[in-house]
């Protein structure tokens, strides 16, 4: 399994509000938590970062070593997440209102379990498709399901900015988790909105299933959210079952 990220703050922002990490626990099993923060001054700065070193640190400490106990462990530790968050929000004025995405993975043997909310995204590369596994916590997202409009009208809509799900609401957080089944040769892609917004699926698979090492086609994501405007912070992880390095382990 090989791993790379990177962040970038875009062509358009001052300040990265992005964040992403990645934590070995006592059973040797890794957690990949990327973050998109929101909210004036330095509070989205604060928000990603609180949520991936926080979640990271606990995360450290366990012996999660099975998927339903990973999926619990989810579960429980972003929601208590996303109420040190809403008091942290609550606790100086700059702070107000601040919140963030998330998504993240627990890579076990066969297995990786995924939770997220809001509209930082999961993907999956096999057999030569890109698929989307995670759903966008947004308003637009809802407005496509109800039929309301298109895909394309998403795209360009004015409020597609606008989240119905996120890390620092005053109450409970419902947090969408799911355990997936890897083959070797699988690439996993966690990324901000930074990306998605900038670089079409086609294009982001095109790049992903290119010869060059990890770590480029990582930049090779970025560059290319770039040189389409780089119109937000742009944040990219991606997991590699390499079958060669797990034969070799």
């Amino acid at each position: 399994m090989e791993i790379n990220f990177q962040t970038d703050v875009g062509r358009k922002r001052n300040t990265n509000q992005d964040y992403a990490g990645l934590f070995e626990n006592q059973s040797g099993i890794s957690l990949a938590i990327l973050a998109d923060g929101m909210g004036g001054h330095q509070a989205g700065d604060v928000a990603s970062q609180m949520a991936v070193n926080n979640l990271g640190e606990r995360w450290q400490k366990s012996l999660i070593d099975t998927s339903e106990k990973a999926a619990q462990w989810l579960i429980k530790e972003i929601q208590d997440e996303n109420e040190m968050i809403y008091e942290k929000g609550q606790s100086r004025p700059e702070f107000l209102g601040m919140g963030t995405t998330i998504v993240s993975a627990v890579l076990l043997d066969q297995s990786f379990v995924l939770a997220n909310i809001g509209d930082s995204r999961a993907y999956l590369v096999r057999n030569n498709e890109l698929r989307q596994l995670t759903e966008d916590h947004s308003l637009v997202n809802e407005l496509v399901k109800s039929g309301e409009i298109t895909r394309e009208m998403a795209a360009n809509h004015p409020r597609k900015n606008v989240l119905t799900r996120s890390l620092g609401m005053p109450r409970m957080v419902e947090v969408d988790v799911a355990n997936h089944l890897w083959v070797p040769d699988d690439y996993i892609l966690l990324c901000s909105d930074g990306l998605t917004n900038m670089v079409s699926e086609e294009n982001i698979l095109t790049i992903l299933l290119s010869d060059e090492p990890l770590n480029e086609k990582v930049e090779t994501l970025i560059a290319t959210a770039n040189e389409a405007g780089g119109a937000d912070n742009i944040t990219v992880l991606v997991i590699h079952f390499d079958e060669q390095k797990e034969e070799n382990q």
